[in-house]
């Protein structure tokens, strides 16, 4: 979405004051003899287009003060978001059906596969990133703007392409590396899981201090029914990296659970200072200059 805009749009206050002036202000001619009138024409006419194009010119001018600009708002440099990673627990226990109250063939990995597109796509504002894990943890997709690439490359995810156990250090360490690059000064790892962790060489709290010292915030999601998955662990992650810990029994309160980080991590608004303009008054300066010349020469040409 593009908008136009001035950067001083006080400078249109002026233009009154010129036009008026440019109106009353008359030129004096300087008087000159010649005995052969019917050479000339009716010079009436160019008095009114020489007006019209002093105004024209004028007004260019001070269009150019007042700094047109547009602001294009799909510019990545321009968006206000927050730069997230998803790290979504792929092992073997997420293909356990039942979670799904609408789809009951449906598996775990299945249901959070389609609500973590939904919140992807919501995230119009924000980068992206989604990190897989089992045995061992990758990133699935890097942080990037993409969203519809972002939800396709989550469709083509299965449970078991990590390995069958659940390594939740490595899941949150990857999603640390993968805001690595991250510029934004709001990032956050939204952790999902319905295990225990029980594998990888990078332990859960050290994974949070890692998170930690990158000034991360982290979220956590245990799925599934009590008793599944560590709901100690998760809590204390979650305090420990400044989120907070959620739990999820079914796909509606999981879709809940999505909604309420989606409104604890707005957006904040950008400043001005930070937002991208496409400057454009340097077209009104060449046509003022352009109206300017001709005048000078029309002028010459008379006398």
């Amino acid at each position: 979405m593009n908008i136009w805009s001035f950067e001083t749009l006080w400078a249109f206050l002026l233009l009154p004051p010129i036009l008026y002036c440019l109106y009353a202000c008359k030129i004096i001619p300087q008087k000159r003899y010649f005995p052969h009138l019917q050479f000339f024409g009716n010079p009436s006419k160019w008095r009114n287009m020489e007006w019209l194009f002093k105004v024209l010119a004028v007004t260019l001018m001070v269009g150019a003060l007042a700094t047109p600009v547009v602001v294009d708002f799909s510019d990545p440099r321009n968006r206000n978001g927050i730069d997230i990673v998803l790290s979504l627990d792929a092992s073997g226990s997420m293909n356990a059906s039942g979670f799904s109250s609408d789809e009951s063939r449906a598996t775990r990995f299945e249901v959070v596969q389609k609500i973590a597109s939904d919140f992807v796509m919501k995230r119009r504002e924000d980068n992206v990133g989604v990190v897989v894990f089992g045995d061992f943890a990758f990133i699935a997709t890097p942080v990037t703007y993409e969203k519809e690439i972002i939800s396709e490359m989550i469709s083509y995810l299965s449970h078991g392409m990590a390995g069958q156990n659940t390594a939740i250090g490595e899941g949150v360490a990857q999603a640390v590396r993968a805001l690595k690059d991250s510029k934004a000064k709001s990032k956050v790892i939204i952790l999902l899981t319905d295990g225990e962790h029980n594998s990888g060489a990078i332990s859960p709290k050290e994974a949070v201090v890692m998170a930690h010292k990158a000034g991360i915030k982290l979220y956590t999601i245990g799925i599934g029914e009590k008793g599944e998955f560590d709901s100690k662990l998760l809590a204390q992650m979650a305090r420990d990296g400044g989120g907070t810990y959620f739990t999820a029994a079914n796909e509606k309160e999981l879709r809940e659970v999505y909604d309420q980080i989606d409104t604890l991590e707005r957006s904040r608004i950008k400043s001005a200072q930070h937002t991208f303009f496409e400057h454009y008054y340097q077209y009104a300066v060449v046509g003022a200059l352009i109206i300017t010349l001709l005048l000078i020469w029309r002028r010459r040409v008379k006398l």
